[in-house]
Formats: structure tokens, C-alpha cells, sequence
């Protein structure tokens, strides 16, 4: 299982929001580069980067997210706000895979077009909800879209990459969502990499139990109640 330390970039630092609340943000850092290094010295095996200004359409931290990517050697995600074709494939130039949420459940003829010209492999689905219903545009809106079934739609459509995280969960150290991630890695040929929750070592031993191929640490990494090496040995 991949152990893969989140960093959300806010006005160009390193923060976590709780249950996804800009105004219930918490800085962390003012270094992003120095921050990235620092996990891949750790033994991260990926790094999940959020753009959170791009998510909620008030900025972007690409300029940013670049200057990361030139600095470390290990695969890295990105995510927020990839909503158009040519920003998708402009963070694929850098970037190992790009991690797209709202742009999946508005526009499937783009999405259908991406995974043709990348691959699957290139492109993470975020099926980001709150208890089972599918939420978009930096979690602000909901859809009425089943979370299963989501996943079920694409998976048929050839992908097999997705980022699962219960909003009700995410900085919350609660604890992952474990039944929905259960029914998610049950289904046939998915990479599940859980999110939210996480709160020390046993968490991380619940979600491989579970079958998901990563898990996103956040802010049990970042406050100390989690170690990437510590994870690693799980």
C-alpha cells in the first residue's frame, strides 16, 4: 500500500482545512518545496498536492506546484480545479498523474476524450462525498450521485484509479470511512486510495485491511501523531 503525504497549498502555504472549510484553515508551513522534500527524505512514495485556491476557483498555486516538482524525484498527484482540458494537460507535463473531480461528473465527453490521449493510469477520479452522496466544486455542492454507483459508471468507462474521501471525515482525525472504502475495493479492478480521517498507525492498518492500493496522510503527519515511517512498516 502506498503511503502518500497530502500537501494542500492556500495563498502559497501549506495547510488543512477541516471537513474542507477554508475558514477553519491551519498553516503549517510557508516552505511547500521545503515541506515536499522533507516527506520524500521521510520515504513517501507519492505526494498528493491540492491546489485548494484553484478547487474554489479564488487563485491558483501552479507557479508553486512547478517550482515542487523540479525539487523532488518521487511520483507526485495533482489536484483542484482541473477543470479544463489544456490546465490537465499542462500539470501533466510535470506531474506524474492528475487527480480530477468536478470535471468528471459535469463534462464525460472530455473525460472520455482524456482517457483516450493519457491512459488511465494518468488520471485519478475523485469521488469525494459526504456519507455516500457525491459532492463537487471544492465540496461546496451536492449531487444527488451515489457514490457506488459512481464508481461503478467509471469503471465501465475504463478508468481504474480513484481518490475516495468522506468530507465528514477529512481533518477531523476521526478516523477513515471504512464501510465505504470496504464497498469501493470490493469492486473489480479499482486502485482505491483512501482519504480523511487518518489519525495514527492503527488507522493506516485498517485501511490496508481493506484492500486500498494508497492512503492520504494529512494532518496526523502534520501535528505528529503519524510518522511516514511508522506507516511504511505497516
Amino acid at each position: 500500500m502506498k503511503i502518500i503525504p497530502a500537501i494542500d497549498l492556500m495563498d502559497g502555504q501549506v495547510v488543512r482545512l477541516y471537513k474542507g472549510d477554508p475558514k477553519q484553515k491551519t498553516v503549517y508551513s510557508d516552505n511547500p518545496v521545503e515541506i515536499a522534500k522533507k516527506w520524500e527524505a521521510n520515504g513517501a512514495d507519492m505526494l498528493h498536492i491540492v491546489d485548494l485556491d484553484a478547487t474554489l476557483g479564488i487563485g491558483s498555486n501552479l507557479s508553486i506546484i512547478k517550482k515542487i516538482l523540479e525539487k523532488i524525484s518521487i511520483p507526485v498527484e495533482v489536484a483542484g480545479g482541473l477543470r479544463d482540458e489544456s490546465l490537465i494537460l499542462d500539470v501533466l507535463k510535470v506531474s506524474s498523474r492528475v487527480v480530477i473531480g468536478t470535471l468528471a461528473f459535469k463534462d464525460k465527453e472530455l473525460l472520455k476524450k482524456l482517457l483516450l490521449s493519457l491512459g488511465p493510469e494518468k488520471i485519478v477520479i475523485a469521488v469525494d462525498h459526504k456519507d455516500g452522496e457525491i459532492v463537487i466544486h471544492g465540496w461546496q455542492d451536492r449531487t444527488g450521485i451515489k457514490l457506488i454507483e459512481s464508481i461503478k459508471e467509471f469503471l465501465e468507462m475504463g478508468f481504474t484509479e480513484f481518490l475516495l474521501t468522506n468530507v465528514n471525515r477529512d481533518g477531523t482525525l476521526d478516523g477513515p470511512d471504512l464501510e465505504f472504502l470496504e464497498q469501493a475495493c470490493n469492486l473489480e479492478k479499482t486502485n482505491v486510495i483512501a482519504s480523511g480521517g487518518i489519525s495514527n498507525v492503527d488507522d493506516v492498518k485498517d485501511v490496508k485491511g481493506k484492500n486500498a492500493f494508497g492512503v492520504i496522510l494529512g494532518k496526523a503527519l502534520y501535528e505528529n501523531k503519524i510518522s511516514i515511517e511508522a506507516a511504511k512498516k505497516v
